[in-house]
């Protein structure tokens, strides 16, 4: 079975403006190509699981959020990394629908299509739905980037997951 780390979108990949939809509007965070690269060198599968409610609530089309992620794919292709897959949820929050985090629904349909083993896996997000969704689909080591706290970044979480590849490990803001 494979091993991955889930990414959360706004705040991790790139900085959360709030319903980033628009390229002229993406910037990607400091040494998000240098950490994803780093996790891929250490045979990682990069899996991106994203709430986009902006769809729902009218915000942005689908056709918007596709042909922003296809601008930030090709744009990760040529800084050396690819991601393996990408889930989003692009219903409104009152939907009640299984995908959207906190519920697990997108990682546990990416663990079954990616043969992914949960227990040797990561979730790094910003947001506790994050960390919450992962815990529900089984995945323990969970790492929640605080703006203040001493994980803010992805880049920061390298030495983290070089680390403890094969153990478990959790940050929480308390």
């Amino acid at each position: 079975m494979a091993k991955a780390i889930f990414l959360d979108r706004d705040g991790v990949i790139n900085e959360d403006l709030g319903y980033v939809h628009k390229i002229e509007d993406f910037h990607f965070v400091p040494g998000v190509f240098e950490a994803l690269c780093h996790f891929k060198s250490l045979g990682y599968k990069l899996i991106l699981v994203t709430n986009q409610s902006g769809i729902g609530r009218g915000y942005y089309s689908e056709e918007d959020f596709k042909k922003l992620i296809s601008w930030m794919q090709e744009r990760l292709e040529k800084e050396g990394v690819r991601l393996d897959a990408i889930y989003y949820c692009p219903h409104h929050p009152q939907q009640g629908c299984d995908c959207r985090k906190p519920r697990p629904g997108m990682l546990l349909q990416a663990i079954k299509e990616h043969s992914i083993d949960a227990v040797s896996s990561w979730m790094i997000g910003d947001k506790p739905s994050d960390i919450e969704a992962a815990k529900r689909a089984g995945i323990k080591n969970t790492i929640l980037l605080e703006p203040k706290g001493e994980i803010r970044s992805l880049f920061d979480t390298i030495k983290i997951i070089k680390g403890n590849s094969h153990g478990n490990f959790e940050n929480r803001s308390e």
